[in-house]
């Protein structure tokens, strides 16, 4: 299951003209990357939840053929929590013996196969539960995971100042499950500590229903601690990092245009003619650069973009359909149009 029902108000304004999933990666949808890790990991069948701006969702993954996929969809008028839009497709989830819940708006190159393999020796040792969990150095910005010598979770601990984290495991919201799990999840019409008074029945939270109940009932779960580039694009800070991270290689994935010189991409009805370039870059297709424009990589810049004369760009990200005028300056963020204003 693809979770992609969240608001991403944490990734604002960004995510007021589009949901997180959306959001571009070498102009290309993080949901995209997703459905491609999945596939290129054995994965067939998918559920994806929708809520906010779901249209946006349906049109990047369709009905999955394009990536090797069959994806089926879940509508969530109202959010029912982490966990809760898992609980409401427990029918399709439950026909096998495990299954994996991956954030749809997540910037990985996990190894799911590695995962799986992993999950599947626990589930030997009696485990109902794989997490993902990555060690970082700044613990406040991540939910923790805390383990035993085995890997067996212990407990948790919510974005916890370094000196008084008990571990630096962050927990990357990548979970394999067996199907049991639906047993541990409260009636539908039980409330949620995590959620509001105007909560809809079936709302339900990991962290706060689900895996206390794991704990409690001595249940066990193990961590699977990975090496892969993770980052979870918690703000725009992290967005336009992540897009400067896979345009320098540490992600993994590739540019989705030819390479038009070393460390230059460019796509279709790009002209970069009287223009001065620095790798690493990324153009999109339909793009207009004028005359003695400066782009100093690492720079993403999006399909359709307007770029003019003399213009200069450095460490940044610009969205589709911007334009910068002449002489314009962006350096080290984000820039974009929403309702014909700058986003950034």
């Amino acid at each position: 299951m693809i979770l992609a029902a969240g608001l991403g108000t944490r990734l604002r304004p960004l995510t007021y003209v589009m949901p997180k999933p959306v959001a571009p990666v070498l102009n290309k949808p993080i949901v995209a990357w997703i459905a491609e890790l999945l596939a290129r990991h054995g994965f067939d069948q998918v559920v994806t939840n929708l809520s906010y701006l779901p249209e946006q969702i349906r049109e990047v993954l369709g009905d999955g053929s394009s990536f090797g996929l069959r994806i089926s969809y879940s509508e969530e008028p109202e959010p029912l929590g982490t966990a809760g839009g898992v609980g409401k497709v427990r029918d399709f989830l439950g026909e096998t013996e495990s299954f994996l819940i991956i954030s749809g708006d997540a910037l990985t190159t996990i190894d799911l196969s590695a995962m799986r393999e992993a999950h599947e020796a626990h589930v030997e040792r009696g485990a109902i539960l794989t997490i993902a969990t990555k060690r970082v150095e700044d613990t406040s910005q991540f939910g923790v995971v805390i383990t035993g010598d085995d890997g067996r979770v212990q407990g948790f601990q919510e974005k916890p100042e370094p000196s008084e984290a008990l571990s630096d495991l962050a927990n990357c919201g990548i979970y394999m499950f067996k199907s049991e799990i639906f047993d541990h999840f409260p009636p539908p019409d039980q409330r949620s500590p995590a959620g509001d008074d105007d909560q809809p029945p079936g709302f339900v939270d990991w962290a706060m229903d689900i895996f206390p109940a794991l704990l409690e009932g001595d249940i066990p779960f193990y961590s699977h601690e990975i090496d892969a580039y993770w980052n979870d694009i918690g703000s725009v800070g992290e967005f336009v990092q992540g897009n400067l991270d896979a345009l320098e290689g540490a992600v993994g994935i590739e540019p989705p245009a030819p390479a038009v010189k070393e460390g230059v991409y460019a796509g279709e009805g790009c002209d970069l003619d009287g223009v001065k370039v620095k790798p690493p870059l990324l153009i999109g297709s339909g793009c207009h650069v004028g005359i003695g424009a400066d782009l100093h990589g690492p720079v993403v810049v999006g399909d359709g973009c307007r770029l003019g004369a003399d213009a200069m760009l450095r460490d940044c990200v610009v969205l589709p359909g911007a334009e910068i005028p002449a002489g314009g300056l962006v350096v080290g963020g984000l820039y974009g149009v929403e309702a014909d204003r700058p986003l950034g």
